[in-house]
């Protein structure tokens, strides 16, 4: 599936804004923006302006290493999920374009031969390719989570965008510490990427794989209230029967778990290995033990922790649903509410840092400040 057939409206970066929080360059492209296409500043809201719809969850191999036909499969996706009726569609950890399964197979040495072209095709927000997607958000009135390898500068992190279905960007963010043998190709987030955002559907959140094994991560997320979680997983065919922490058990019981313990929906959106990436990953009997073909375990849960949804076949790609209901929240934390009534926080409590951390930070504005000051503090005048 290529999404090559879709005709789609186009759109300048000059005229839609990024409300991401991040600092981006503005990057001239051949597009202009359809007149059909509202824009807005993301309202903040108590309670959303829809309480029941439809979601849809993927499970799909990405376009390896191919972010322009990454980003049709991605629009194909999302046509499907609008014409089946969702409101929201929720895509596998960095989907775009693919997960960099190398890390787990051999040396780094033998890695090198895939990192300019990964780092070549990780996405730039702002970019044709970016706004490609936020057109057809808005072009199918879909609200989009995205998964994808961002690239800012020369560095890789592992994110993940909401986008509404306007096309106007929620929300980036970024995941907080690669896990692993991940920390090779990819850089952190901080803590203003664990929060949950306003939007018509709720408040919706976001984390990327083993951050749902943290506790205190998931328990910076509880705390805002958030109601719809995406839950974005590569995919589970890696050491397959020689690590079961790495498998699909263990870490949809932690998708699961979430939703229990944050009493909110949890869409666990998870991808697949193809056979087109055995061929290009696998050169060798011993790979052939560590990398498998499928792995796809996507599921939604409702905020009791009950499945919604029946399972697709781990190698079969497709659309999960399943229907939403924000007032079933109420009577879930009725019983559980770790972050309010059923909570000692007189003995435990989190430290939470949120402020967005910056690598450089410039002193001239507190000194002029300062000096400006000085004469006022010292009596002269």
């Amino acid at each position: 599936m290529d999404g090559g057939g879709l005709s789609l409206p186009t759109v300048s970066t000059s005229s839609i804004r990024n409300n991401s929080g991040m600092d981006r360059g503005r990057r001239s492209v051949a597009l202009r923006v359809p007149s059909h296409i509202p824009y807005r500043k993301m309202p903040s809201m108590t309670s959303s302006s829809k309480t029941q719809y439809k979601v849809a969850a993927v499970q799909a191999a990405p376009a390896f290493l191919d972010l322009d036909k990454g980003v049709d499969k991605a629009i194909d996706y999302i046509r499907q999920a609008a014409e089946g009726g969702a409101s929201l569609v929720a895509f596998p950890e960095v989907w775009l374009p693919g997960y960099p399964w190398w890390i787990w197979l051999d040396s780094p040495a033998w890695g090198m031969q895939f990192v300019q072209r990964y780092y070549e095709n990780a996405l730039v927000i702002g970019s044709s390719q970016w706004d490609r997607l936020r057109v057809a958000a808005a072009q199918y009135k879909i609200h989009v989570v995205l998964g994808f390898s961002e690239r800012s500068g020369g560095t890789l992190y592992l994110a993940q965008a909401i986008i509404d279905d306007l096309g106007e960007v929620v929300a980036t963010r970024r995941k907080l510490k690669p896990t692993h043998a991940e920390r090779t190709v990819f850089g952190e987030g901080d803590g203003s990427h664990l929060a949950v955002h306003d939007t018509a559907l709720g408040r919706v959140g976001a984390l990327c794989c083993a951050e749902h094994i943290q506790p205190l991560t998931k328990y910076a997320m509880y705390s805002q209230n958030e109601q719809l979680h995406v839950a974005a997983w590569p995919s589970f065919s890696v050491y397959r029967g020689a690590a079961f922490q790495l498998g699909a058990e263990a870490n949809n019981a932690a998708s699961q778990i979430y939703a229990l313990e944050g009493q909110c929906y949890v869409l666990a959106p998870c991808a697949t290995v193809s056979k087109s990436m055995i061929e290009m990953l696998v050169d060798s009997p011993q790979k052939r033990e560590l990398l498998l073909e499928g792995g796809g375990f996507a599921m939604i849960y409702g905020p009791d922790a009950r499945p919604l949804c029946k399972p697709l076949p781990e190698t079969e790609e497709g659309l999960l649903y399943a229907d939403i209901d924000l007032g079933s929240i109420g009577v879930a934390k009725a019983a559980y509410d770790p972050t309010g009534h059923y909570s000692r926080p007189d003995v435990l409590r989190l430290l939470f840092n949120k402020k967005p951390s910056s690598r450089v930070q410039a002193f001239d504005p507190e000194y002029t400040e300062l000096k400006s000051a000085q004469p006022e503090a010292n009596g002269e005048k």
